[in-house]
């Protein structure tokens, strides 16, 4: 029962983010006051914008964290085998006490191959001429959707000290249970990444292709079914309990999503509205002027 209500709020959650973003893009223009249609979202025909002076600082710093904090989350320091031995799974909350129950090694072992296969995976965007011409940009994207991702990720694990579900099992072998990566339960990065790699290729795509009625409905149900896999391996593997897979896929999917929605050109476009500047002495600003039909 409690597998079932886990795998219902991971897909609901995946299923949540990819609908909302789907009925936004896909969505008609309005009568009366509209925005641009995704393509061409600005006067310059451009779908994203950057602001070098706010995007390079963040991502920069974030990135130089994560790569801090990695090497310090996985060199924390072995338990010692009386702690290990008095860990209680009562002590654990009801919503994930049934995780500690879960282990395969296989399963574990499975789980990077979507780990690794996703972090190179926006490259299957530069097959796309309109994305190609951007390309640059697009990589710049990616990065501080990593970056994010990676600074929420690394800073969760950094500062908490979680025991994953494993460290619980008696079927466990000892060593695995004692040592410092056995407390890098929160919350789980596997599935943070592949949904964050995945949802960011399927939310560009449908920036470029808002019309597109295969190909990007596909992309997105890739998206949800890579992230609830690596989900169902992470769990399977013993790495994570429920709560920090669901927390998990919604770090990755949201960043994979806002990040480059964030950064879209908006303009507003009607025939009926017109925006000018004024000035009258020592004001200044625009006056905006809508002609009622």
């Amino acid at each position: 029962m409690f597998k079932a209500i886990f795998t219902g709020l991971v897909f609901c959650l995946l299923g949540s983010f990819s609908y909302g973003q789907g009925d936004t893009a896909a969505a008609p223009k309005q009568e009366g006051l509209a925005l641009v249609p995704p393509l061409p979202a600005g006067a310059d025909g451009q779908i994203y914008r950057l602001r070098p002076g706010r995007d390079i600082p963040l991502t920069a710093a974030a990135a130089a964290w994560s790569g801090y904090a990695f090497t310090q989350i996985y060199s924390k320091d072995d338990t010692p085998e009386a702690t290990i031995r008095n860990l209680k799974k009562s002590d654990i909350n009801g919503f994930d006490r049934w995780g500690a129950d879960v282990y395969s090694r296989s399963a574990d072992k499975i789980s990077d191959y979507p780990f690794y296969i996703a972090m190179p995976l926006p490259l299957v965007l530069l097959a796309d001429h309109k994305i190609r011409q951007d390309g640059l940009k697009i990589a710049f994207l990616y990065l501080e959707a990593m970056s994010v991702t990676g600074l929420l990720y690394t800073g969760a694990t950094y500062t908490v000290d979680r025991f994953r579900p494993l460290a619980y099992n008696d079927k466990v072998p000892m060593g695995e249970r004692r040592e410092g990566g056995a407390k890098n339960s929160f919350f789980a990065g596997h599935v943070a990444l592949v949904a964050t790699s995945s949802f960011f290729v399927a939310k560009v795509y449908g920036d470029y292709h808002p019309d597109s009625k295969i190909l990007k409905p596909v992309l997105y149900a890739t998206a949800i079914a890579a992230t609830g896999a690596t989900a169902y391996l992470r769990h399977m593997g013993g790495k994570h309990f429920p709560s920090d897979i669901v927390l998990g896929t919604a770090v990755g999917t949201l960043s994979g999503i806002l990040v480059p929605h964030l950064h879209k050109n908006k303009l507003i476009k009607n025939p009926n509205l017109s925006i000018t500047p004024f000035s009258t002495g020592r004001a200044q600003g625009l006056s905006l002027v809508y002609k009622i039909r």
